[in-house]
């Protein structure tokens, strides 16, 4: 018989302790404002989705999800991300509003095979969609969008790696038509920035050597823009070229927002979502070796739903952004207590509640008289102060004598 678990968590999964969960809170408000200045409005969709829906729909590897039965026996998933059920919406109850649409979330998601390689398997998110708005602006605003949600939750050191799929999926027509298993090794390296790997599996396809070598040179085409120039030295196929050609207007319109600055190509970028059609990007702030937002373009995803519209988007992994940032404090940092006792219980309720009404955290506690007169009463101090082994900035007495 197995030991009982009884402070055990299931591998992956996370507790947040109350500073933990207040700076988790805190950059969620500030993100979904920040959103909300740009015209976002949010939304929230159920935890569990019908696997023969969301689930599919999401491309997410089937060994990534986590499902299980409902007492009708029908399959059901953890969401493993937002994008998926916010298609669903947009295609149902949002059917009979016109795009674009723009909306934003904050949200738990799951992924199984996180908990396998070391990693959460539950982490929340805090996104948008753009849905219905093809242009080069849409993918300009949304880039723009997770620059200012970045700096809204405290990151200050940060870089955009933007890339497009289109790049490689017209190189890999090339130079690799009727070799689907080899192409889709070659993106799983350059997903996993497994550069090593990658160089290994080329050398072992038997290429020709100037079409090793441009297959290569992808992984020299990260800079400013003028690694579009670069990048349209290595092929004249037509779907690459456009979507340099996009990329380009991208940047353009990055420029007009002043934050290129923030921004580099990344040609080697193919994202970790199959639904992704065109842009892609990730943003990785100073000394943290995971993405702390990732993104791109999916302009199949919602025909999966019977409502065929181009959409973009991105979501910032939230909890990681708690390893990076320290949130600044604010007025509701400060912890107020008010002591009395039984013949000053109406006095000190009515101030606590004059104080909570200011968006002060106050807790109240009842004690004997004497034990009161062995607290020195501070106020308006910044200094903490201990009272049963809890610290307050400030200690006001209700008691006799005060």
């Amino acid at each position: 018989m197995s030991k009982p678990k009884v402070f055990e968590k299931p591998s992956g999964l996370k507790d947040f302790l109350p500073d933990a969960a207040k700076q988790l809170r805190q950059i969620e408000r500030q993100v979904l404002a920040c959103m909300q200045r740009w015209g976002y409005s949010e939304i929230i969709t159920p935890t569990l989705e019908f696997y023969d829906t969301v689930g599919i729909a999401s491309s997410t590897e089937d060994r990534k999800l986590f499902k299980l039965l409902d007492r009708n026996g029908t399959m059901l998933v953890l969401r493993s991300d937002l994008t998926t059920p916010i298609a669903r919406v947009v295609a149902s109850l949002l059917k009979d509003q016109a795009f674009p649409i723009r909306l934003s979330y904050h949200a738990n998601v799951f992924r199984a095979i996180e908990a396998e390689a070391g990693r959460g398997a539950e982490f929340y998110q805090t996104g948008i969609e753009l849905v219905g708005d093809a242009s080069p602006e849409a993918d300009a605003e949304v880039i723009a969008l997770a620059i200012a949600s970045l700096k809204a939750a405290g990151v200050n050191r940060f870089k955009i790696a933007l890339g497009h799929v289109g790049f490689l999926n017209g190189l890999f027509q090339d130079l690799l038509a009727g070799r689907s298993d080899d192409e889709r090794m070659l993106k799983e390296y350059l997903i996993n920035r497994d550069y090593v790997g990658y160089r290994e599996k080329l050398s072992g396809l038997g290429l020709a050597l100037e079409e090793q070598q441009i297959l290569e040179g992808i992984l020299r085409l990260r800079g400013g823009i003028e690694t579009n120039d670069r990048a349209l030295q290595l092929t004249s196929n037509s779907l690459a070229e456009q979507s340099i050609r996009h990329l380009a207007e991208v940047w353009e319109v990055l420029d007009a927002y002043e934050v290129s600055e923030h921004v580099v190509i990344d040609l080697t970028m193919v994202g970790d979502f199959e639904y992704y059609t065109g842009m892609t990007f990730e943003g990785y702030a100073a000394d943290h070796g995971f993405p702390v937002c990732s993104g791109g373009r999916y302009d199949k995803l919602l025909s999966q739903f019977g409502r065929p519209a181009p959409a973009t988007g991105f979501a910032l992994k939230t909890n990681r952004i708690l390893e990076v940032v320290n949130p600044e404090t604010d007025q509701s940092a400060r912890k107020i207590l008010i002591i009395y006792d039984a013949d000053h219980r109406s006095e000190a309720l009515q101030q606590a509640i004059k104080l909570r009404s200011g968006s002060l955290p106050v807790i109240v506690e009842t004690v004997l008289v004497e034990e009161a007169e062995q607290v020195t009463t501070k106020q308006l101090d910044n200094d903490l102060i201990q009272f049963k082994h809890t610290e307050y900035n400030e200690i006001i007495k209700y008691t006799r004598g005060e």
